[in-house]
């Protein structure tokens, strides 16, 4: 781990720190004895379908790769997708950040291809993951009725513009760098040169990175095959999540479907705060969410927040481990050659990592 490295996670573990500190000085009268008490009351199969629903995310996500991975290997198989997507997100479970870039880096080795252009593909991804949740929380925000019973209404409704205005922010750059990525490139490499030349040049190489990961939306068949995908993507994540709060059988936690986006949207928005291993952000922005906005108990709200986290970002976990091992691959390993070949641009190496 590098000193970069050290200083965000010792930042995000103060953040973390003081978000607790705040958190828990509100619940000064916290019932422990309930809050273990709440797990006996969990109905079990509504969590294992809420996990299954996740692995079928994860499987919509290696479908939606492939559509990106068209131009340049038309004949790439979505099944040999799964494994990397899988065993990628459990490096982000256990090593936070730094197990960002694995999936990428395994996708670019196993077919083949330059890892600058899996970064990319990664970039637009993004971008999909971000416009997908927004029309769904906007179609949800302006058109459903169920939000419209919240106190907080205002408050769903400025979030979907917030993050519609993301959207439109996102789609503008991509326009931008689709259209003159090679001149705003240029222009990054003279313009800062003089302060700090390694920066203007990786700055300049992210942007040429971006530019060519546009090159994946191919066609417009491509962009709503992928716009499809990611909604459908979307909406199993939402069930997945309204699983969890009805496995509880407590009427605080018996949310509308169109609600538990909001739920979702504080997940997202709290996952930026996040320790390897351990998260924190996301747990702690989902409790509050569930206690302030929809008025569920400290108590019952603390443990629905923990468990959302272990089904939607934990669960993978046991699978990737048994495929990583399978593939004799070593999380952290390749966590470090992923990071080498992004700061000098090298491409993965064909032999793999043993653990």
């Amino acid at each position: 781990m590098n000193k970069k490295q050290i200083l965000l996670y010792g930042l995000a573990a103060v953040l973390l720190a003081i978000l607790v500190y705040i958190q828990f000085r509100t619940w000064r009268n916290f019932d422990w004895d309930k809050f273990l008490s709440q797990l006996d009351n969990i109905r079990w199969l509504h969590i294992f379908h809420a996990v299954a629903l996740i692995y079928l995310a994860y499987v919509m996500r290696a479908i939606r790769w492939k559509i990106f991975l068209r131009p340049v290997r038309r004949n790439a198989s979505s099944i040999r997708l799964i494994a990397p997507t899988i065993i990628g997100f459990t490096g982000l479970a256990l090593l936070g950040r730094p197990g960002e870039l694995i999936r990428p880096y395994l996708i670019a080795r196993r077919e083949n291809l330059s890892f600058s252009s899996q970064i990319a593909v990664w970039a637009v991804e993004r971008i999909f993951d971000i416009g997908a949740f927004t029309i769904l929380l906007i179609a949800a925000a302006f058109v459903a009725t169920a939000p419209k019973r919240l106190s907080y209404y205002s408050s769903f409704r400025e979030a979907g513009m917030a993050f519609a205005g993301l959207v439109f922010g996102l789609t503008l750059a991509a326009i931008i760098v689709s259209r003159s990525g090679e001149v705003l490139a240029q222009w990054v490499e003279r313009r800062f040169a003089h302060l700090a030349s390694n920066l203007a040049h990786r700055i300049a190489l992210r942007i040429r990175e971006f530019r060519s990961g546009l090159d994946t939306i191919h066609s417009p068949s491509s962009f709503f095959s992928a716009t499809a995908v990611s909604i459908v993507m979307w909406c199993v994540i939402a069930v997945a999540y309204k699983e969890v709060t009805h496995a509880y059988g407590a009427d605080e936690l018996e949310i509308p479907q169109t609600q538990v986006l909001l739920l979702m949207g504080s997940s997202m928005v709290g996952s930026i705060i996040q320790l390897p291993g351990v998260g924190g952000g996301s747990q702690l922005a989902t409790i509050a969410a569930l206690e302030h906005i929809f008025d569920v108990p400290k108590e019952l709200a603390a443990s629905c927040g923990i468990m959302l986290w272990l089904v939607t970002f934990v669960a993978v976990v046991p699978l990737g481990l048994f495929l990583a091992h399978r593939e004799r691959l070593s999380l952290r390993q390749l966590s470090q050659e992923s990071h080498v070949a992004e700061q000098s641009g090298a491409d993965p190496s064909a032999p793999a990592a043993s653990s």
